[in-house]
């Protein structure tokens, strides 16, 4: 059972190719090599990369014939092996099932509210006439969210810790060491002194407060923390203490919704047309048309280039039988792009979405199967929400003429320039309506 066919270059140039321009470098491969061809990446292995999305749909309903495999490595040191990102089946699903209703239904409903405040702090904070870079702004509101969520409300008591996760994310995000990332491997950059530095100190905060709920339950009952120290499995057990550890970074690591955030308003700006229908929408539609912009936002800009999977079974795909131990990626870029599937997919179409569901298994920013993104359905919410309170606040344009770029961050592309803005107040002033529906 051989690989389909793939670049030639040694496994070293593959890697860095990989992990400095990974879009040109699968879209290289793309037009030589069709819907189907190899990847061989040092330290990671062999990787068949998907845009078929017929064999995404293989892939993603396999079941128990398809495992996990690390799609970002730098994620992997921390994350832990105890995340429920990174569990194989059972324990995948067991874990999930503790932890999804935190993120679906009635609890995704009832942050709505403090995502709107968060966001409406923050707007109240931007310089007015002045450029400023909004990238990190969407991070400041990102991370805000996400400490309410886990912690609740905490009255400043977990300021250390917020200035701990800010530099962390800086540090991920730093070039030079997702360098030596490709030169070390994740193992062995996570003992160096810099990621220690960095990883330790949220680590040692984190660790605290669950302790902390554990010892006095009712000391601070709310958020997702309290929830995982009390969390049962059916036998009675509770999670250990790397499990906490691990499932509670990867809650607070800086997820991509910052950067989905900051591409949303990037593409607005670079479409008037279509920022003023997002705008009549928060004013006064049915928030059908926010939907739509921030599904063709992630269309074009996905959080990852790929969805990494490991056969437990043998599977075939693209025309080859592929053995068991194959790493398989459904490359969403690829996929996201295809004129057959989204004509002209170069245009920012949100009407594109208007008249049905994203196709299944050609949107797939999320990824999908029983492995789908856990906080999909609440990470969409906090970008609605967000939307509305920018839109309805402030008028943003951008600083530059030209369309932004995308860099690779530690965990998603970024707009090269940050998506630096220049906001000035709505002539209207805060409609109260808007931001009520916010």
């Amino acid at each position: 059972m051989s690989l389909p066919p793939g670049p030639r270059r040694p496994p070293v140039l593959q890697t860095w190719a990989w992990t400095r321009r990974p879009l040109p470098f699968l879209e290289e491969c793309h037009e030589r090599y069709g819907d189907t061809f190899t990847l061989r990446l040092s330290r990671w292995g062999d990787w068949v990369v998907l845009c078929d999305p017929a064999d995404v749909k293989k892939v993603f309903t396999a079941g128990d014939a398809v495992g996990v495999a690390v799609a970002n490595p730098l994620l992997e040191p921390v994350l832990g092996q105890r995340s429920v990102m990174l569990l194989e089946e059972p324990a995948h699903m067991v874990r999930r099932k503790l932890m999804l209703p935190s993120f679906h239904g009635a609890a995704v409903g009832a942050d709505a509210e403090m995502m709107a405040a968060v966001a409406q702090q923050e707007v109240a904070s931007w310089p007015i006439g002045e450029p400023f870079e909004l990238w990190p702004r969407m991070q400041a509101i990102t991370q805000e969210v996400v400490m309410r969520a886990v912690f609740g409300p905490d009255e400043g008591r977990l300021d250390g810790l917020r200035a701990r996760l800010t530099a962390l994310t800086e540090w991920m995000n730093e070039p030079r060491n997702l360098n030596r990332l490709v030169l070390l491997g994740p193992e062995r950059l996570a003992r160096t002194k810099g990621y220690r530095a960095a990883m330790g100190p949220v680590e040692e905060a984190v660790m605290r407060e669950a302790h902390r709920r554990r010892e006095d339950p009712d000391s601070a009952p709310l958020g997702v923390v309290s929830m995982l120290v009390e969390a049962e499995y059916e036998d009675g057990t509770r999670l250990s203490e790397q499990d906490l550890r691990d499932e509670l970074l990867t809650l607070l690591t800086d997820g991509p919704t910052s950067t989905s955030l900051a591409w949303t308003f990037e593409r607005l700006m670079r479409n008037p047309d279509k920022l003023e229908l997002a705008r009549a929408d928060v004013l006064e539609g049915d928030g059908r048309y926010l939907d739509a912009v921030i599904k063709e936002t992630l269309r074009m800009r996905p959080p990852v280039p790929v969805v990494v999977r490991r056969l437990l079974a043998p599977l075939e795909l693209g025309g080859y039988e592929l053995p068991v131990g194959t790493t398989v990626a459904p490359c969403v870029p690829l996929i996201h792009y295809s004129e057959e599937i989204y004509p002209e997919p170069d245009r920012f179409l949100p009407e594109r979405f208007l008249d049905g569901p994203a196709p299944t298994y050609a949107w797939i920013p999320f990824g999908g199967g029983t492995r789908r993104c856990l906080a999909a359905s609440y990470a969409e919410m906090e970008m609605k929400r967000v939307l509305r309170t920018v839109l309805a606040t402030v008028d943003l344009e951008p600083v530059d003429a030209r369309a932004e770029g995308m860099r690779k961050s530690a965990i998603s592309f970024s707009p090269d320039r940050s998506a630096r803005v220049i906001a000035r107040p709505r002539p209207a002033g805060r409609p109260e309506s808007a931001l009520a529906a916010a």
